[in-house]
């Protein structure tokens, strides 16, 4: 049996283990939290690249890096992270959403028709794809980084406003200490009910990071549609208990939760088994694995 262990540096209140079959090859699959505590991290990393059964690690509530513009951007801290391992793949992700979450986008447009639909992304540079293929679908888009991530009340409302913004910020950005940029350890519990809420309730689609999402959640997101990707059975919950019409998320959902992309492509780089991949092997393997969509409606859904 294959193991995919993805290190967070999020909460250990959220962690989960669970086995899986895919293509034949039996995996257990791990979320592990160390509290925001880096050289935990670091440490939990060194152990599991030496385990010969450790066929890929993930790194969860950090990005290694951002692909945004045409361009690739590392963050600095998680660089640290990935060098920890000498022998195992280390993955982020990234790979997956600049695939898979568009190809989610593209195989839901039939249903949810997104030219009729107004979507604030909580954070698009971290999920370029999915925004990317939003816009191009023709969504009227919020792409929220500078509100939710900043605490700027400026909303970015075409592509082109968000890729100048990537360029000028994301070269910065990237070499700041990552618990400057994203909640961390017991932060990820802190919710924030503020003026930012104003912008679940124009919108029809909430996208984006749900760590995010749930940090600035109303207590009423009656009718909304939710677009993420790691949820936990306690997750699903409390959206349904705050009125959202359906939860979609890019990525299957196993031992009642759907894991992070960093975890999906830490399966498919033990399958395929080189690293680091392209892009057509990922779709390769989508295609393989039959990756899309996991849709749940509440009552009350469309």
């Amino acid at each position: 049996m294959k193991r995919v262990v993805s290190v967070s540096i999020g909460s250990s209140k959220r962690d989960s283990k669970t086995e899986a079959e895919f293509l034949g090859q039996r995996f257990s699959i791990e979320r592990i939290g160390t509290d925001g505590s880096f050289e935990k991290a670091i440490q939990l990393i060194r152990e599991l690249d030496a385990d010969p059964e450790v066929a890929a690690i993930g790194l969860g509530g950090i990005d290694l890096y951002l692909y945004a513009a045409g361009r690739r951007y590392t963050i600095r801290d998680a660089l640290k992270l990935a060098r920890a391992a000498k022998r195992t793949p280390v993955v982020d992700g990234s790979g997956l959403k600049h695939t898979l979450e568009r190809k989610v986008v593209h195989d839901l447009d039939g249903e949810l028709h997104w030219k009729e639909r107004k979507v604030v992304m909580t954070s698009a540079v971290d999920r370029f794809g999915m925004a990317e293929a939003l816009w191009e679908h023709g969504a009227e888009m919020v792409f929220g980084d500078l509100i939710f991530g900043l605490g700027v009340p400026v909303p970015i409302r075409t592509l082109r406003g968000l890729r100048i913004l990537a360029r000028i910020l994301l070269p910065v950005f990237t070499q700041l200490p990552f618990k400057m940029l994203y909640p961390t350890g017991e932060k990820q519990e802190k919710q924030i009910q503020d003026w930012r809420g104003k912008y679940y309730d124009w919108a029809d689609v909430i996208a984006g990071d749900f760590l995010y999402i749930k940090r600035f959640m109303p207590p009423s997101i009656a009718g909304k549609i939710v677009l993420t990707n790691t949820t936990t059975a306690e997750d699903v919950e409390m959206l349904r208990a705050r009125g959202a019409a359906m939860l979609i998320t890019t990525t299957p959902r196993l031992g009642g939760r759907s894991f992070g992309t960093n975890v999906m492509e830490g399966v498919i780089v033990a399958l395929a088994g080189k690293y680091p991949l392209g892009e057509s092997d990922y779709l390769e393997y989508i295609d393989r694995l039959g990756l899309g969509p996991n849709v749940t409606r509440f009552s009350g859904s469309e």
